[in-house]
């Protein structure tokens, strides 16, 4: 069993156009209304391949409960926490190519006691868990160091913890000692503070990350691929999708298949990059059930090509 917690969902509305012209009145070519979310998709990608796995939501309003109601239509295990602010509404404007914009709002606040139910919501649900996964940025008003409190809370029960968050939290949740960190390149950069333009950047920023804390870092880099650094070194790998649909969740369906894959080594690298890029090739924020997943084109590198540019 894989717990996630989303403390900041989403109902996110994708539209699909044929290209973005700012100012002009533009007919969509499609529309789809998905339950968002790092850890929902987190959630979603892992029931989609059949492995168990619960969802903590923080929801509140309207929103909130159409959120609740998407997930469990899909089958999910959702242990929703009720709370006062609105569950905020994501929009996702895709360009033929793949090309992506974002509006995403920022959510609504949780209160000290609303926070004290998730966190008893998420003990309950990882009672018979092997992971627990932090992620996602925080709503207004929650202290940064509420998944490095989460990491404390695990470690002593021998539940694992993940973490896939940004900024100040990221770098709480790191001197936590989480299992395993999971940045995209510019979390990681604003993370280790300095540039990520090659594959040595992203190696040496994701061992600073190891120095302050974390076990293992598994970094995401869209179209390049992913690396991951822990305790047997250094591997990389990507998986080239010639017609990308959308780019959104394909992170969060990497880090799904790594944890899949037992959350370690070659297998498990591949088996996360062949999920995130079937995410791409898929519309709106759709995960990857087994049918959607190509392993044949996945490619790890033991020895990885450290001087490799990184494209902006």
């Amino acid at each position: 069993m894989i717990v996630t917690v989303t403390l900041n969902p989403s109902l996110d509305r994708t539209i699909e156009v044929d290209v973005l012209t700012r100012g002009a009145v533009i007919r969509a070519r499609s529309a789809r209304l998905d339950p968002g979310g790092k850890g929902v998709n987190v959630s979603r990608a892992l029931l989609a391949n059949g492995v168990a796995s619960a969802a903590v939501v923080a929801v509140g309003g309207a929103d909130g409960d159409q959120l609740r109601r998407l997930l469990e239509t899909e089958g999910m295990r959702v242990h929703a926490v009720r709370a006062h602010g609105r569950t905020r509404s994501n929009v996702t404007i895709v360009e033929p190519g793949g090309v992506v914009t974002k509006l995403n709002e920022p959510g609504g606040p949780l209160s000290p006691g609303e926070l004290d139910e998730a966190a008893a919501a998420v003990a309950a649900a990882a009672g018979s868990a092997s992971w627990v996964v932090g992620c996602g940025s925080l709503p207004p008003g929650v202290p940064d160091g509420t998944y490095a409190r989460m990491c404390r809370r695990f470690a002593s029960g021998g539940v694992r913890v993940a973490v896939d968050t940004s900024g100040p939290a990221l770098r709480a949740a790191v001197s936590a000692s989480p299992d395993l960190v999971k940045p995209n390149r510019e979390e990681l950069a604003e993370a280790a503070g300095g540039p990520v333009d090659t594959v040595a950047d992203a190696v040496e920023a994701a061992g600073q990350l190891r120095a302050w804390g974390a076990r293992a870092v598994l970094v995401s880099l869209g179209a390049q691929g992913a690396v991951l650094v822990d305790d047997d070194g250094v591997l990389t790998g990507e998986a080239p999708v010639a017609h990308p649909r959308s780019t959104v969740g394909a992170g969060d369906a990497l880090l799904a298949g790594f944890l899949a894959a037992g959350a370690r080594g070659p297998r498990a690298l591949a088996e996360g990059l062949a999920w995130g890029a079937a995410a791409v090739r898929l519309p709106a924020s759709r995960m990857p059930g087994a049918s959607d997943v190509r392993r044949d084109i996945v490619r790890i590198h033991p020895r990885p090509d450290l001087a490799r540019p990184l494209p902006t």
